[in-house]
């Protein structure tokens, strides 16, 4: 399947840019004429991602995000959000409601749930010492 439209974009890892990120990427989606609520499921999905990547990933040291986005003709979204840190030992265990690596912080651990929720599909690849890709896939339904 080919994309329509796409974007490559890439910023540093600082907690600053997770509002960039989506901002950048609730305009990108907008020549689908999103509904307020799909919006509003997107941007805090890529919130979360953008999060993991900064406070797990990188562990708040310096490092870079990367955000692919594509739009396919059945109004498909496809989200790919990727670090190149530490990467997760076990996804499985990682997706779980509750489980966080940020003991030291006040971290509910749900994150990936939250993805969940207001996406239609949530994917997670991931190496140890190589990073991680969390791939977001959400259909924006027509309303006319």
């Amino acid at each position: 399947m080919k994309s329509i439209n796409e974007m490559h974009i890439k910023f540093p890892s600082k907690s600053l840019n997770e509002g960039f990120a989506r901002s950048v990427v609730s305009a990108f989606v907008m020549e689908l004429d999103p509904t307020i609520a799909e919006l509003a499921d997107i941007k805090t999905a890529v919130s979360e991602a953008v999060t993991n990547c900064i406070v797990h990933g990188y562990r708040r040291e310096a490092g870079v995000v990367y955000i692919d986005a594509y739009i396919y003709e059945d109004k498909l979204v496809v989200l790919k959000i990727r670090d190149k840190g530490v990467g997760i030992e076990d996804i499985k265990e990682a997706m779980k409601p509750l489980f966080t690596t940020a003991a030291d912080e006040e971290r509910a651990g749900l994150g990936f749930a939250v993805m969940q929720s207001f996406m239609d599909k949530v994917k997670v690849r991931s190496a140890v010492g190589k990073g991680t890709t969390v791939t977001l896939e959400k259909k924006i339904v027509p309303t006319r």
